[in-house]
């Protein structure tokens, strides 16, 4: 995925970093003191009793403003009235229960949300709305039996659940992006370095052995595509590259230029065809490991892998690809990206993205909101939807989009398999020195996205473009 933490690491101080960046199985052990439920494959890690105001100073203490507490009793109305007609069961500590619990007459098991700390839950889902209900649940102010499925009841409704006049009113009281995360050229590199360089190990814990961190393409479809197993990631990833690589028309001699190097598999794939790579990234961490990776391959002399930002690229290029970059390069500037690549794009030359998408009128209604995902995961990010795409390249560039396949349900697998990869190895990963906290962050991230995939909120795009 494009692009952690705007409050901290969660990374103690003075932990020494593994150096094993391999694959290989799973070693960790569940930890004794998390929450263990039926209905997914692994224990939730509980925060401590005492969370570290240096690192996470907004998990930390909950808000205490009159603001804070006038906006939660509102909140507390609001989430009580939606979720009364969910199908979701919302357990409180006084026995209460909202939603759709069991009866004889409905024996189907609903989602369960456990709120531990309704105060605090409610406080903090009315002082940050979306950034509040994430950063309850890395409190611990509530629990879900399964995250996933809790998210996709509030994704697939999200646009009922605040009645609509409260939701023209959410300019007013909701956070907005701060100007240091906007993509300047000044920004960017922070803004990358904030999620790409948390740790080369953090993300060996949970990707394939090709350290792929975006979305795979699996042979499965329909129900086979939902049980996909860990052992078939790494050919779907590099089936996705290669896709990639034959819709860019990459073979031997071909100039590729890749924006977004990941930490190096589609340079290296390109690489074997014959390709020469020029490829730019602006993670340091990324940078190194992918360096190593091109030169143990043998391909040092074929790829050349650059600390650079994509707008200062110079060069002519017969082939263009860029997977999931699109997403953190900033509303105001995917004319930029995109006039960027037609100015280096070879006369016949081809381009190929994969792109996170949303529907329009989705990304129009919160293309300027400050969201949890901007605070804690990709500050300064922003999801295009294919309709932006496609107008500002027929607009803007002499680019046309030719081709497209959409692939939502193999990132929602994807996504899936990370999580429960991430989760099994929580042990290694609070041995790198990243705390509860952190872990049920990225836990509540990856159940995120994964709920905006399976409900259709979100999308993944293969997008083929070439001069008019």
């Amino acid at each position: 995925m494009t692009e952690a933490t705007g409050s901290g690491t969660g990374r103690a101080q003075g932990t020494t970093r593994s150096s094993a960046i391999d694959g290989s199985a799973v070693t960790g052990s569940a930890v004794t003191s998390g929450l263990v439920t039926g209905r997914v494959p692994y224990t939730v890690p509980q925060p401590p009793a005492t969370i570290d105001a240096a690192i996470w100073p907004s998990i930390a203490t909950v808000p205490a403003s009159l603001k804070a507490r006038v906006a939660g009793r509102a909140a507390d109305a609001i989430f009580k009235a939606a979720v009364r007609r969910l199908p979701l069961e919302v357990r409180y500590p006084d026995g209460t229960v909202l939603g759709k619990a069991p009866s004889d007459e409905a024996p189907a098991t609903y989602p369960v949300m456990t709120i531990n700390r309704p105060d605090a839950f409610a406080t903090r889902l009315g002082d940050g709305g979306l950034i509040g209900l994430g950063e309850s649940f890395m409190a611990g102010d509530w629990d879900a039996d399964d995250l996933t499925a809790v998210m996709e009841v509030f994704a697939s409704r999200v646009g009922t659940l605040v009645p609509e006049p409260l939701q023209k009113l959410r300019g007013l009281y909701l956070p907005r992006q701060p100007r240091r995360e906007r993509n300047t050229e000044k920004n960017t590199r922070s803004n990358i370095s904030r999620h790409y360089d948390l740790s080369n190990e953090l993300f060996a814990s949970f990707l394939d052995s090709t350290m792929t961190y975006s979305s795979a393409l699996f042979p499965e479809s329909g129900d086979a595509l939902r049980n996909v197993a860990w052992d078939g990631l790494a050919a779907a990833q590099q089936a996705k590259i290669d896709r990639l690589l034959d819709k860019a028309g990459v073979k031997e001699g071909t100039r590729v230029l890749e924006i977004g190097t990941g930490w190096g598999e589609l340079a290296l794939r390109a690489a074997a065809r014959g390709a020469t790579v020029y490829s730019v990234t602006l993670s340091s961490e990324q940078q190194e490991l992918a360096r190593q990776r091109v030169a143990e391959a043998g391909y040092a002399d074929a790829v050349t892998i650059e600390l650079k930002d994509y707008r200062a690229v110079e060069g002519e290029y017969d082939a263009v690809v860029s997977v999931e970059m699109i997403e953190a390069v900033g509303f105001e500037y995917w004319a930029t990206y995109f006039q960027t690549i037609e100015r280096v794009l070879a006369p016949g030359g081809k381009v190929a993205i994969q792109a996170i998408t949303i529907a329009h009128d989705r990304l129009m209604a919160t293309r300027t909101s400050y969201t949890w995902v901007h605070k804690y995961i990709f500050p300064g990010g922003v999801i295009p939807s294919v309709r932006a795409i496609e107008d500002i390249t027929a607009k803007q560039t002499g680019l046309r989009v030719r081709e497209r396949l959409a692939m939502g349900e193999h990132y929602a697998q994807t996504l899936r398999l990370w999580e429960e990869r991430f989760m099994a190895r929580e042990d290694e990963v609070g041995a790198m020195g990243f705390d509860a906290v952190f872990q049920r962050m990225w836990l509540f991230y990856l159940c995120y996205s994964r709920a905006g995939f399976e409900t259709g909120y979100l999308d993944v795009q293969q997008i083929v473009l070439d001069g008019c």
